[in-house]
């Protein structure tokens, strides 16, 4: 085989995503291969020291108190953020809220807005309700599945 055959035998894999290329005639064999090969490297995890035993606790030790979660009342709904955004409880920063603590709202009445990568998402209520609480701030972050407000069915 001449050098400009071999040339662009090898022009064509580099312009197409060909990896390797094997011909063999009665002249002899080619074999092209272009990327590194892969190389796979095992890492063992390092053993677990040993476990310490716990200190004796003294009998006359009060036990300590877990901090209680906060209590939510079974009676109130939570509308939650169906997104990781800012809230903004006002349409425009000089405008009045969107509804404050003891607003009656009407099913589909907007409560705030969620900004997500410059966009508005209206946060709308599902059923009529009352608005017991206000959970988060004008312009503060919210992530996914976080309570918004605690509403009240009506």
């Amino acid at each position: 085989m001449e050098l400009k055959d071999l040339k662009s035998l090898i022009k064509m894999v580099m312009d197409t995503d060909i990896t390797e290329f094997n011909m063999e005639n009665t002249e002899g064999k080619i074999h092209i291969k272009r990327g590194v090969e892969k190389e796979f490297v095992q890492v063992a995890s390092p053993a677990a020291p040993p476990a310490m035993p716990a200190p004796p606790v003294a009998p006359s030790t009060p036990a300590a108190v877990a901090p209680a979660a906060p209590v939510v009342d079974d009676r109130y709904d939570a509308v939650l953020s169906p997104m990781v955004g800012t809230v903004y409880r006002k349409p425009s920063p000089e405008a009045a809220p969107f509804v404050d603590v003891g607003d009656i709202v009407e099913a589909g009445q907007t409560l705030c807005l969620v900004e997500a990568m410059k966009l508005f998402n209206e946060i709308e209520a599902e059923f009529k309700c009352k608005v017991i609480e206000i959970v988060k701030d004008d312009a503060t972050p919210v992530e996914f599945g976080e309570t918004l407000f605690l509403v009240e069915r009506l």
